[in-house]
């Protein structure tokens, strides 16, 4: 499985990647929808990613790749210290330019 360049580096990057990390990954508009919550800039996407991770530990493993309507689906196993792991959640990806404009995970 071939993933697009941003959303490859999204999976590889550490949890407390860098703005500037994260800048080679998002616009820095980007919008992440995740448990009924909105985050928008890469700060608060940086700061989701850091508090995800320290409130339940987990990894993501891609399944398969697909593409609908200009968004880029990825079923994901997510396994961790949570009831129900491991589960799949799918991570649906806008790009612009190359990099993640919007991700929607659910």
């Amino acid at each position: 499985m071939t993933l697009p360049k941003s959303i490859a580096a999204y999976f590889a990057s550490e949890p407390d990647a860098t703005e500037g990390a994260l800048a080679s990954i998002f616009t820095a508009n980007a919008v992440l929808h995740d448990e009924g919550k909105e985050h928008r800039s890469l700060d608060a996407i940086r700061n989701w990613r850091i508090d995800t991770m320290r409130r339940t530990p987990f990894t993501a493993r891609p399944l398969s790749i697909a593409e609908k309507d200009g968004v880029v689906i990825v079923p994901t196993e997510v396994a961790g210290s949570f009831p129900g792991s491991p589960l799949t959640l799918n991570h649906c990806f806008t790009l612009r330019d190359g990099r993640v404009a919007a991700l929607e995970i659910g």
